[in-house]
Order: C-alpha cells, then sequence, then structure tokens
C-alpha cells in the first residue's frame, strides 16, 4: 500500500523509507514561526534550563501580531521579550510593527513555505500554511522550545480523510462556506489528530489565498494538519513570492499521495448547489445557509473582516466588490483588518480602502486582536458580530453574553449593509 501526501512529508523528514498512522516519528523541522504570545514562554524555557540556543537563525521567523500596537503594558512587555531575543540570536527574519502581519499569512507572503516541508509554530492555525502541499502544524509552547533548540520534534503519524470536492461553486459561495460545510457535516471532532487532504476540481479552481482559508480551519474539526496537493498554482505563488531559486526548490520537494495510499475515510461531494453559510453561535459546525439566517433578521452590532483566516487581498477584494457606493447600516460597526503590512499597501493602491472608509467602515492595521477577544473589536454583553474569523465559542471575541456568526467576505460585507445577517448574492451584480 502507498503513503499519503501527509506520510510521505513524515518519512522524508524522518529519515525512514515509510510511515503509518499511529507510528511515533522524530522529524526534522524546516520552519519555525512565533509571535509575541507562544513565543515567549518558550524563550523562558530555554532560559531557565540553559538551553538558549537556536538550531538554525536562518530558519525561525517572528513577527508579533495578537496585540500589535500593543494594547497594554502586559502585552508591550511580550513583545520586546520577542524583539530582543531576536536580536540576540540574529534571527533576520523579524517583522516589526509598520512591517508586521499575522503570522499565517506573513510566513508565505515572505516565502517561507514550500511543498514537501514540515513547519511549526505555537499557533493552532498553523495548518493554513498545508494549502501548500507542507505538513503543518500547531504546537504547545514546550515543543516550541524544543523545535527552536534542536531542529526536530516528535510526531504521532496521523491516519488521513480525504475530501473530494466535485462541481463548481455557485454565485457568493467561497472557501468560507466550503470549509464551513465539510466542519458542519463531520464536526467539531470530526478529524481530531488527522490529516484532512482536500482535493478535487473544486479546490484546483480556487487561488492560493481560497486555499488557504480552507486549511486555516481543519483545526476547527479537530485535525493535526490540513493538507492540499501542489499544483501549478501552488507553484506560480511560491515563485512569485519567493522567486526562481524557491520555486526549483519547491518543484523537488513536492510530494503527492499514491493512488494506492490508504485513508481513514473518504468523503466525495458535489457541491454544485451550495449555498452561502453562516456558523451560528457557540461552535463552528452549528452551520445553517445565509438565506435561513436572513429570514430569522438577526441584527448586528458588528461586523469584522479580517484574521489569518480571511484578511487576505481577495478577501478584501470580495467584500469592497459589494460595499462599492454603499454604506454601512446605521448603529453597525465595520471594522477590516488587512492580514499584513503588504496585503494593506496593495488594498491602498487598489483603491480598497477607501471604498471602505468611504462606506463608514474602520481600517485597522494587521493583528489578531478582535479574532480572540484581544483589543480592536472586543465585544459587549449582548452585542452580536459576523466575523470572518475562524471561532465562535462563548467569549471568544469579548464578553461571554456576545454572539459571534462565522460567515465569508461577501456575507460579512453584505450584512454590515443591511445591518443584520443577510445572504450576499441579493448584493451581488
Amino acid at each position: 500500500m502507498g503513503m499519503t501526501i501527509t506520510e510521505k512529508i513524515l518519512a522524508l523528514h524522518s529519515g525512514v523509507d515509510r510511515v503509518s498512522p499511529g507510528q511515533i516519528v522524530e522529524a526534522r523541522i524546516d520552519i519555525v514561526y512565533g509571535h509575541e504570545v507562544t513565543t515567549p514562554p518558550a524563550i523562558r524555557i530555554l532560559e531557565e534550563n540553559g538551553l538558549d540556543e537556536v538550531f538554525d537563525p536562518e530558519r525561525i521567523v517572528l513577527t508579533p501580531d495578537h496585540f500589535v500596537p500593543n494594547k497594554d503594558i502586559s502585552s508591550a512587555e511580550l513583545a520586546k521579550k520577542l524583539r530582543d531575543w531576536a536580536r540576540k540570536h540574529g534571527i533576520r527574519h523579524y517583522f516589526e510593527v509598520g512591517e508586521h502581519g499575522i503570522c499565517h499569512a506573513i510566513v508565505p507572503e515572505k516565502g517561507f513555505v514550500w511543498p514537501g516541508a514540515v513547519i511549526v509554530a505555537g499557533d493552532s492555525h498553523t495548518c493554513t500554511l498545508g494549502a501548500f502541499g507542507a505538513f503543518a502544524t500547531g504546537i504547545g509552547s514546550t515543543d516550541l522550545a524544543a523545535a527552536i533548540h534542536s531542529g526536530r520534534l516528535w510526531f504521532v503519524v496521523p491516519p488521513t480523510l480525504k475530501f473530494v470536492l466535485e462541481g463548481r461553486l455557485g454565485k457568493g459561495v467561497f472557501s468560507k462556506d466550503v470549509i464551513l460545510h465539510i466542519i458542519s457535516k463531520i464536526g467539531v471532532d470530526g478529524a481530531s489528530y488527522k490529516a484532512m487532504e482536500f482535493s478535487g476540481p473544486i479546490i484546483s479552481s480556487l487561488s492560493m489565498d481560497a486555499r488557504m482559508t480552507i486549511c486555516n480551519m481543519a483545526i476547527e474539526a479537530g485535525a493535526k494538519n490540513g493538507i492540499m496537493e501542489p499544483d501549478d498554482e501552488t507553484f506560480l505563488y511560491i515563485e512569485r513570492h519567493g522567486g526562481e531559486g524557491m520555486v526549483r526548490r519547491a518543484k523537488d520537494m513536492a510530494v503527492w499521495s499514491d493512488p494506492d495510499a490508504g485513508y481513514e475515510a473518504v468523503y466525495r461531494w458535489d457541491l454544485s448547489d451550495l449555498e452561502p453559510l453562516v456558523a451560528f453561535p457557540h461552535i463552528p459546525s452549528n452551520v445553517r445557509t445565509a438565506s435561513e439566517a436572513e429570514s430569522l433578521r438577526i441584527r448586528i452590532d458588528q461586523a469584522y473582516l479580517g484574521s489569518c483566516t480571511n484578511g487576505r487581498l481577495e478577501d478584501l477584494e470580495i467584500a469592497a466588490e459589494i460595499m462599492k457606493g454603499r454604506r454601512v447600516a446605521k448603529g453597525v460597526r465595520m471594522i477590516v483588518v488587512p492580514a499584513t503590512t503588504e496585503v494593506w499597501r496593495e488594498a491602498e493602491r487598489r483603491g480598497l480602502l477607501e471604498v471602505f472608509v468611504d462606506s463608514g467602515a474602520a481600517v485597522s492595521t494587521p493583528t489578531c486582536g478582535a479574532c480572540l477577544g484581544g483589543h480592536m473589536g472586543v465585544l459587549a454583553d449582548g452585542e452580536v458580530c459576523i466575523s470572518t474569523t475562524n471561532r465562535n465559542f462563548k467569549g471568544r471575541m469579548g464578553h461571554p453574553g456576545s454572539q459571534v456568526f462565522l460567515a465569508s467576505p461577501a456575507t460579512v460585507a453584505a450584512s454590515a449593509i443591511a445591518g443584520y445577517i443577510v445572504d450576499p448574492r441579493g448584493f451581488m451584480g
């Protein structure tokens, strides 16, 4: 029997011919990245144990992203710890405020991901980078310390679930709707410590921005990693962001699942009739159609466009197309947060930020703040937010009495205009 793409990557990085689900391996790490929340605890572990050395400063990428600009003294101290430590160890790939971004967006943007790589970070949404055909997974601060010091880490090889997505997405339906549909079908624990491998005509038709959205939310189904096999779109993105040398390396390192690979389960769905979806509180699998939500006339206080899930350029373009020439409804706060400084710059060059501001929205520098209830969009008791983020747990974006609904950039933008949750197709030409 052959191996899946996840199994092949772990085998190659462990120096063995083959691996199988449940096997424990010690794998070589290609890239370690981090932010100012979970990396300082890892640094403290290294310092307290006399292990404050890095395996390779060229393969460590750091950026403050959760509470930037610093919201209080505690967050300022965390950012300072990260900054000083990066300077101490000569880590060149440190991206300071003004050239920063949400870590899961800036790492691929700066060319630090390629097919066949093993990538780890102290954040659950590291699985985003599986869109490039890499094994990318989130780890805790203790494992992060080990990876920083040794460049190696042990893993239990996960079994793989394969999702073959056929058909063609209809008007107003985007990658966020695809992953919400999948999570609604298998549940938030349906892929616990498993690899979710996405394939099929729908995946092939998507941009890398859209593919990252799907892999980003694999963790919301409990997955160890989300992954897609590389194709021409993958290599085009890598060449654009990493150069010719990087794309040659990517093609040399790329692997694909064998035709006779063993999967724990295979799901084959035609999504041609899929509608825009909304995840109701307080769990990402509580999914209904946007048209059903519209019939309930759920008034919103805040609409949020951003995060590592949907803060990339394509997401902003989708929202701006709907919002151009329209005004945010009275009583609604619309907050737009580009995922990286470069996304912010390009959105400004294309006139997208002007569209948002003219519509009555507020545009922020890149930050994770509101997504985890930290700052720049925290909700009060009883408030309702429709958001392009990835989690809608009770209290996730602020007060436990608030409610978060998850949706695509199109649905969020249309709802901001309407003042209540709507089907975006009514706002699209």
